[in-house]
């Protein structure tokens, strides 16, 4: 009888509060046990006259107020996780992947909020922007300051139209770093990888990369992915090859070492001349007074073996239009300014000089500077790494500095 007057008075109190404290879920949870044994053996004694009412949560018994929404959502939650450990799976894995979707989609759109203005790429090197916040690539803006040299106008942000230059856009070095850290994917596999090591996995790590075959010097023509290489050689049939086979295939690669080994040494020889000279110059740009403007690089005079003379050089052979065409050249000649009254025999070359960055190859030319001769022909000047071996980017880049810098040696044989 104790227990039914106990639960009676129990109902019949007015609630202290309409939701249930902190502590009464964690005091059901540690009491679940002692309650339902106790209930159980109070109905037993009681005869189920002081029992919990039926339909009634535990939760309310003392409050006298229905559960809340989110308690039976908990309670159904807490029920299907005793249940099985499936559904809890299940929704774990949903979520990850909800997770990787959310972070693709994340990592997308901040790779196409800092890619380049130009080109729509993100940045390898530098980024640039203009006064307005514009970003470029570093190849991009070089190449509207190339463009705007060889259209005789001022170069502008293709967004905005605000005039850039090299000493008005300024580097933005936050974008380059998150660049940096963005996924990229790998042109040969198709992986993500971080865009600041992307250069390196494509270069030296990935099993995909295009490798050729290391008979390729005596004719195999094989290329493919880097892991097919060692079957490939395995079972390559131009190691059996016979000997004149073998030799047809490395004329061609004869020619190409006699070249280089014959302009060494005529480089050494060059070394052992009397008369060896070298000048750091500067060209700048100059355009002339025809109908069609024509653009022309320049030097001032320089003296060299007693005699005055000037670097003069164009782009494109003086193509009309120049900034219509994405290979670009540079051609440069030897000029002598002075009267001379003994015939020269010049051997000349341009390169890298202390005050430059300019890339260029070791290309060695010649003339015979006379009375009536007095300019030389115009010359490749050899940049590398370009497209297509053209030398263009470089090309771009000299194009929009204010002026070339380079250093060029003479040799003067006597007789």
């Amino acid at each position: 009888m104790s227990t039914v007057e106990s639960s009676s008075s129990a109902v019949q109190q007015p609630p202290s509060s309409t939701l249930p404290l902190l502590g009464d879920s964690v005091m059901q949870a540690s009491t679940s046990s002692a309650s339902s044994s106790s209930s159980s053996s109070a109905s037993s004694q009681g005869g189920g006259q002081g029992g919990n009412p039926v339909g009634v949560p535990l939760d309310t018994q003392s409050s006298g107020e229905p559960p809340s929404k989110k308690q039976l959502l908990d309670g159904a939650s807490s029920s299907s996780g005793g249940g099985g450990s499936g559904g809890g799976g299940a929704s774990s894995l949903s979520s990850a992947a909800a997770a990787a979707g959310t972070h693709e989609k994340l990592a997308y759109r901040i790779s196409t909020a800092l890619c380049c203005a130009v080109c729509l790429d993100l940045p390898k090197t530098a980024m640039y922007q203009c006064q307005m916040g514009h970003l470029m690539c570093a190849a991009c803006f070089t190449h509207l300051l190339a463009d705007g040299r060889l259209r005789d106008q001022i170069a502008t942000c293709p967004n905005c139209r605000v005039e850039i230059s090299k000493s008005t856009a300024s580097r933005n070095l936050a974008v380059e770093k998150a660049a940096s850290e963005l996924p990229s994917e790998c042109q040969f596999c198709n992986k993500e990888f971080p865009y600041k090591s992307l250069e390196r996995h494509e270069q030296h790590e990935c099993q995909e990369r295009p490798t050729k075959c290391k008979y390729h010097r005596i004719g195999c023509q094989w290329r493919g992915p880097f892991h097919e290489t060692t079957e490939h050689e395995r079972n390559c049939l131009h190691p059996q090859k016979s000997g004149h086979e073998v030799m047809f295939a490395l004329e061609a690669h004869d020619v190409m070492i006699k070249e280089e080994k014959k302009m060494f040494n005529t480089l050494i020889d060059l070394l052992s001349y009397e008369k060896i000279i070298f000048n750091d110059l500067q060209m700048k740009p100059y355009r002339t007074d025809e109908y069609v403007h024509k653009l022309f690089y320049e030097t001032a005079r320089f003296s060299a073996f007693n005699q005055q003379w000037v670097v003069k050089a164009r782009i494109n052979n003086s193509q009309r239009d120049p900034h219509q065409s994405n290979d670009r050249t540079i051609t440069y000649q030897l000029i002598l300014k002075t009267k001379t009254s003994t015939p020269m025999s010049i051997h000349f070359f341009a390169l890298k000089g202390p005050f430059s960055d300019m890339k260029v190859s070791t290309q060695i030319y010649q003339h015979y500077f006379t009375e009536t001769s007095t300019e030389s022909d115009y010359y490749v000047l050899p940049l590398p790494d370009g497209i297509g071996g053209t030398g263009s980017s470089e090309c771009n880049r000299m194009l929009a500095n204010k002026g070339i810098n380079f250093r060029l040696l003479m040799f003067l044989l006597n007789k």
